[in-house]
């Protein structure tokens, strides 16, 4: 079995450690790329949206490189990603493709049947052996690659040579993919952090703060984005994203149902414009924008593959919340036919605007 995945974010780091410790043949597909959507979005309806049509790609990428096991993500759900490993199965077995396809209703069986479906795959290893391997992905791996990004967020817009954040950051997911033990990965990491520890910082700059909101696939994979967050970085913003891939596997997702969770405060911030819930995506962009509002921050991001129906939803509804709550907001729709220039040319006006809005409102404070 040499099995393959399609990308979304740094999820192949926690999955190629747990293939290989099983001594599973894992065919990661090359890094998301323009090749990669060229070829999803050849083979995709035009209406689809670009998760879709990059997964696809993946999918063809993993293939041609030699795997004959794919896995995917299904179960029903007001998004369209429900349905997505069932229609790119169909998709590539019409091109021709030999190969398995085994799917996992994540919205259903959630971290406890994660590790089921894991069991099945791995059916001569023993349960305590399974557990242990994806707490070690899921709860250290994954949360260590997550929390060294957020360090990133805060450190890029604060370094004196623009791209030395950006040029440790890179090597990072290769480096704790490389760590298959708790030894190994805190090693990996005392090396990480000295690393960014000898970047030198303005301490002294001051920075926007900016909340990056929106459909959860496209705010985690950089090439979808167009590496937004380096950019805003680069710009002088720190982001403050509001999608993580460690937020699935959390111990907080039992805690949602006794309502104690950050989501009830963000399903509690958004009631006032959503008297349904629509989609969690959705419910997150408006509430998150009303909470980021009054914490301070300087403006808000929304980010949106084209024909997002969930986001759609909550950018007609984004131009209320920001008039009402006095946080400008900045809707990005992404798609094959979207550039970078095109976006840099947006993000320097939106930087430009709030660090206007920032001196007025520092002005309208002293005289008053």
């Amino acid at each position: 079995m040499k099995i393959a995945f399609p990308h979304m974010g740094h999820i192949w780091v926690p999955l190629k450690t747990l293939f290989d410790k099983a001594g599973v043949e894992c065919v990661v597909p090359p890094p998301t790329s323009r090749r990669t959507l060229t070829l999803g979005a050849k083979y995709s309806p035009e209406w689809m949206c670009m998760p879709y049509k990059v997964n696809l790609g993946n999918y063809m990428e993993a293939l041609e490189a030699g795997a004959d096991t794919l896995l995917g993500v299904a179960g029903p759900g007001l998004c369209r990603l429900g349905q997505y490993a069932r229609t790119h199965e169909t998709a590539l077995r019409e091109l021709g493709y030999d190969f398995e396809m085994l799917t996992f209703d994540w919205q259903e069986a959630q971290i406890v049947g994660l590790v089921k479906f894991i069991k099945r795959l791995f059916p001569n290893r023993s349960w305590p052996t399974v557990i242990g391997d994806v707490k070690f992905g899921v709860t250290q791996q994954l949360f260590l690659l997550d929390d060294l990004e957020k360090l990133t967020h805060k450190l890029r817009p604060r370094e004196v040579r623009r791209g030395a954040v950006t040029k440790v950051w890179r090597t990072v997911p290769d480096r704790i993919c490389a760590a298959h033990s708790p030894g190994d990965l805190n090693r990996a990491k005392k090396e990480i952090l000295a690393e960014f520890d000898a970047v030198e910082l303005d301490r002294e700059r001051e920075v926007l703060r900016v909340g990056v909101l929106g459909e959860f696939f496209m705010a985690i994979e950089p090439f979808c984005n167009l590496d937004l967050e380096e950019e805003l970085g680069r710009l002088g913003v720190e982001v403050t994203r509001g999608a993580w891939l460690s937020d699935w596997a959390k111990i907080w997702l039992f805690l949602e149902a006794l309502g104690i969770s950050h989501g009830q405060k963000v399903k509690k911030a958004a009631a006032p414009y959503l008297s349904r819930d629509v989609s969690g995506d959705a419910v997150q962009s408006v509430g998150e924008t009303v909470l980021h509002s009054q914490e301070g921050f300087d403006g808000i991001v929304h980010l949106q593959p084209f024909t997002c129906m969930p986001e759609i939803v909550a950018q007609n509804l984004l131009p209320k919340v920001s008039r009402e709550h006095n946080i400008p907001v900045l809707c990005v729709i992404l798609d094959e036919q979207m550039g970078k220039a095109g976006l840099q040319t947006r993000l320097e006006a939106f930087v430009d605007l709030m660090r206007r809005n920032r001196v007025r409102r520092q002005r309208a404070r002293k005289a008053s």
